[in-house]
Formats: structure tokens, C-alpha cells, sequence
């Protein structure tokens, strides 16, 4: 069963992998562009994305970070907070993490947290859930009168395809750790997840900070309306970079390199491969 806001994708069909990549590295090439207008302008940008697990969050950030400098661009994916950050305000440990003049700060997860897991898992109270609702518009507020450029991307996924992308995982030893007992627990409480977001988007759907939906039953479809869109937000223009040119190598003055023998070398493992 697939609730009114899941899982309804854009387009038709898969879109064929050689055209995917021509746009996804011309989209990539305007995320230099917005990076480097970003540190010549000292602005500050904030990108949250959030969504069902296994809805694609991750692949997306990579694809996004592929070409980036991760001095300017970092990415934020906080793990459960100490006994010390739970005695603290809940949005600090998000704050300290927010971009300075210059950068890109990506939330792979945020303070959104708090109005879906642990809203549906019961890992905070009613009291503190329904302060978040309330200071969570305050807050977002305050960061965009102080400048930052903050987007928020949900990444919907339909039921039928969030269970085959787990069985995927399942069966797979490098992808196996995505896996958690809490996002297997997500399947049987898909209903509980929907009603959360749907009160998460009433409360701070802000007409500063608007909810983006990203359909992602298709990941290639996924990630280039996501780039696509965020770039189409952005008044970003092309930085002229600075002039290089490679200098002449000197001549040599005698040096030799000491013998190999006398340094560890990594063995060749590639060498089996031809065997």
C-alpha cells in the first residue's frame, strides 16, 4: 500500500545510464561554479536532505560532493547523541556545525530528527517533540535572517521499493551496515512514518524554508532534480579562476633517489589479477 504523498515518480521509464551521466557531470560542473561563487562571496549555504531510509539520501551527497572541495563543502551526518548532548538544547549540537563565510554544510540527516525517528520510535518525549515543532520555525528563521541560504530536501520512496532496496542491502556485504534494527522496525510502522512527516511538513513547510520533495523511486531521476533544482535556487554566477600556467622544471643538480631496497614498498597485489 502506497499512502497519497509516496512514491509517485516523474517521467517514464529508467532513464538509459549514458544520458543520466552526460547530465549528472554537467550538473556537477555547475556545482564547482556555485562553489566557488559561494567562497568568493563568503556566502553561506545550508542543504538539509531528509526522507524515508534507503530513499537514496545518501547517494545523492555523493554525487553531489564528487567534485567538490571538501575544505569548502562538508558534509554533517551526526551519530546518537552523548548523555551531555541530551541535556542540552536540542538544536546545539546542529549549530556548531553550521558554515562559516564561504562554506557548504550538507545534512545527511538534521534536527529533523526529532519529528520522525524519534517521534515514531519514542525516543523523546511529547513535551520535547512539541517544542520542536515550535522552535524549529524560530530557529530556521533566525538562520535566514543572519544570511544562510538553508534548502531542505525530502526524499520520498514508495513501500514496494524502500523493501526491495533493504533486501538489496541484506544480500550485500558492503552495504549490509546501512542496515539497522531500526530501519528494518521502519517497514512495519510505514503508516506511523507518513502521519509524522505529514505534521513535520505542516508545522515547517515556512515560506522562507519551503519542504522540496525529490520522487526517488528512481535514484539517476532522483539525483538530477535534486541538483537541478538546488542549483536553480541559488543566484550563483561563474567565478573566473586565476591564471595558472606550470613553471619550467629546473634542470637536475645530481640527486638520486636512494635504493629500493632500503623502503617498504606496498606489494603488487594487482599482479595476481593477470595470473
Amino acid at each position: 500500500m502506497v499512502d497519497d504523498q509516496e512514491g509517485k515518480g516523474h517521467g517514464s521509464g529508467k532513464l538509459p545510464k549514458a544520458r543520466y551521466e552526460r547530465e549528472l557531470y554537467h550538473l556537477q560542473t555547475e556545482l564547482v561554479k556555485l562553489q566557488e561563487w559561494v567562497r568568493a562571496e563568503g556566502a553561506r549555504l545550508v542543504v538539509i536532505f531528509e526522507g524515508r531510509d534507503a530513499a537514496g539520501k545518501g547517494s545523492t551527497i555523493k554525487r553531489v560532493t564528487a567534485y567538490l572541495n571538501p575544505r569548502v563543502a562538508r558534509i554533517v551526518a551526526l551519530p546518537r547523541p552523548t548523555e551531555r548532548e541530551r541535556s542540552q538544547w536540542y538544536f546545539q549540537r546542529y549549530v556548531e556545525h553550521l558554515p562559516a563565510a564561504g562554506e557548504i554544510v550538507l545534512f545527511d540527516r538534521s534536527w529533523y530528527n526529532r519529528a520522525g525517528v524519534e517521534r515514531v520510535m519514542g525516543f523523546c518525549t511529547p513535551t520535547e517533540y512539541q517544542r520542536f515543532l515550535h522552535q524549529c520555525p524560530v530557529f530556521e528563521r533566525m538562520l535566514i535572517e543572519d544570511g544562510i541560504l538553508l534548502r531542505k530536501y525530502w526524499f520520498s520512496v514508495s513501500d514496494d521499493v524502500q523493501e526491495q532496496r533493504f533486501r538489496q542491502r541484506l544480500d550485500d556485504p558492503t552495504r549490509r551496515w546501512k542496515l539497522s534494527p531500526v530501519d528494518l522496525e521502519s517497514l512495519t510502522r510505514w503508516e506511523e512514518y507518513s502521519r509524522a512527516k505529514d505534521d513535520m511538513f505542516v508545522h515547517t513547510d515556512l515560506p522562507e524554508a519551503p519542504w522540496y520533495v525529490v520522487e526517488s523511486d528512481d535514484k539517476r531521476r532522483a539525483r538530477l532534480n535534486m541538483i537541478a533544482h538546488l542549483l536553480s535556487t541559488v543566484p550563483y554566477r561563474d567565478v573566473p579562476p586565476p591564471v595558472l600556467e606550470l613553471p619550467p622544471r629546473p634542470p637536475g643538480t645530481g640527486y638520486r633517489r636512494p635504493p629500493r631496497d632500503l623502503q617498504h614498498y606496498v606489494p603488487d597485489h594487482s599482479a595476481r589479477l593477470e595470473k
